[in-house]
């Protein structure tokens, strides 16, 4: 039947009027679906006893869901709670029948120490393991790396650090370890910005590795890949003697002959379009090590800080960057060079905590309260992952580069998807309703998570 042009449009001839009435009303009607999550995991339960030193009056369990709610929905700082106040999901989501202040939030923030923020790093490493335990994954690829969080100039323990965009300004600068096969934070430990990357390394992978080893046990494959600033005698020890495997990016420094053994070679293996490698047996006779080195190049037609050329060949054979790695993993040359690409996976998981959890959010100007809403921040985005790989994630083909074996959305697409749905709550025989709009992708979507939910 063909429609008329008349039926197509319709006559707007006056502002529409705009009326805020007491109503229960939602935007965010997928924060049910989350919020039966978060009670099949009981983390209420759970983050009760994590929090259980601080006291106040709203309870640090709810205070700490509340915090998680505010990043679901997209907010980024405290201040943005005032326009939360009448939404009755997130209040039920929190567990509170008022939502406090911006100021309330930060006071209970500001409690938290290095003692009392120590259960809350364990109950996060704790949810991860338990996922990891739910998927009984062959080996475990963990990327340990540092980012930089910019600060005030009178935050407490910022300093002036190795940002290489911002070199004037206060940062800190937290370490991470980044489960590269399903994009979990297994621990985050924030530092002040003014540290060497490979600061606190080797006690930060000790702990990672008493804690997987722990509750996985020692038979699982551990692998680390880590660029050249870990490139350190005491985290080589303790990976050998803990049995991990490793892929140390190795810098090109003054006492290392990496730079004469690249000028002495003259035949390179070819492994993908423009690069070239081969495998070395290099002594460390400082640290008493012998360690199996890959050196690669890869042809590029600009010249970059990587660039040795001028110092190795003649300028008309183009530029060359070179990078080296040492491994103690049984992978062969174009293998361990899709392997140490996988890194770089971690990258995109760290800029979807900067840009959709306000990991680089500085709420306060206190340290222990700034370290918390990293723990919340990093908490929120591993609980989020673990809903989608009990829910909606689909298997992915695997790859050499090791690095997510899930087809997982980010936290955009999830908020667009499944959370920012308006819905009214109603009540109907006595008991309370959550009404959507009629929309039938939308109700497949439901309907699919309801169902994981339940089994």
């Amino acid at each position: 039947m063909r429609l008329s042009v008349g039926t197509l449009r319709q006559v707007v001839k006056q502002d529409l009027p705009i009326e805020f009435v007491p109503q229960q009303l939602t935007s965010y009607g997928g924060l049910e679906l989350l919020q039966r999550y978060l009670r099949r995991l009981e983390l209420p339960r759970r983050l009760r006893a994590a929090c259980t030193a601080l006291g106040g009056d709203y309870s640090g369990s709810r205070l700490a869901l509340l915090l998680m709610a505010l990043l679901y929905v997209g907010a980024r700082r405290l201040e943005h709670l005032q326009y939360l106040v009448g939404d009755p999901l997130i209040r039920r989501f929190s567990g509170l029948a008022r939502v406090p202040t911006a100021r309330t939030v930060s006071n209970w923030l500001r409690r938290f120490t290095q003692e009392t923020l120590r259960p809350l790093v364990q109950l996060n490493q704790d949810l991860v393991l338990d996922t990891l335990v739910r998927l009984d994954v062959p080996r475990l690829t963990l990327d340990v790396d540092g980012t930089v969080v910019r600060t005030g100039a009178t935050v407490a323990w910022a300093f002036r650090g190795f940002n290489p965009h911002h070199r004037k300004d206060h940062s800190y600068y937290p370490l991470l370890a980044h489960v590269a096969q399903t994009g979990h934070i297994l621990r985050l430990k924030n530092r002040p910005g003014n540290v060497h990357d490979s600061k606190q390394a080797a006690a930060f992978l000790r702990e990672v590795i008493d804690a997987v080893q722990g509750r996985l046990g020692r038979r699982l494959p551990l692998e680390f890949r880590m660029d050249a600033a870990f490139f350190q005698r005491d985290v080589l020890r303790l990976l050998a003697a803990r049995g991990c495997a490793y892929a140390i990016k190795v810098g090109y420094w003054s006492w290392l002959p990496l730079k004469q053994l690249a000028a002495a070679r003259r035949h390179w293996h070819a492994l993908a379009p423009g690069v070239t490698g081969f495998e070395h047996q290099l002594v460390i006779p400082q640290w008493n090590l012998r360690l199996r080195v890959m050196i690669y190049r890869k042809h590029v037609q600009h010249e970059s800080p990587k660039n040795f050329q001028l110092d190795l060949f003649t300028p008309d054979d183009g530029h060359f960057e070179y990078y080296a790695v040492a491994t103690n993993l049984p992978l062969s040359l174009p293998a361990l060079y899709a392997f140490i690409g996988g890194r770089g996976a971690q990258e995109k998981t760290i800029a979807e905590l900067k840009g959709e959890f306000a990991l680089d959010v500085v709420p306060t100007r206190h340290y222990g309260a700034n370290c918390a809403w990293q723990q919340l921040s990093i908490l929120a985005h591993n609980v989020a992952l673990s809903f989608q790989l009990d829910t909606i994630a689909e298997p992915k083909r695997r790859s050499r580069k090791r690095t997510s074996t899930y087809l997982l959305r980010s936290m955009r697409t999830l908020r667009f998807l499944l959370i920012t749905r308006a819905g009214r709550l109603t009540r109907i025989g006595g008991r309370n309703v959550l009404r959507l709009s009629q929309n039938p992708a939308t109700e497949t979507l439901y309907a699919r998570v309801e169902h994981a939910l339940a089994a």
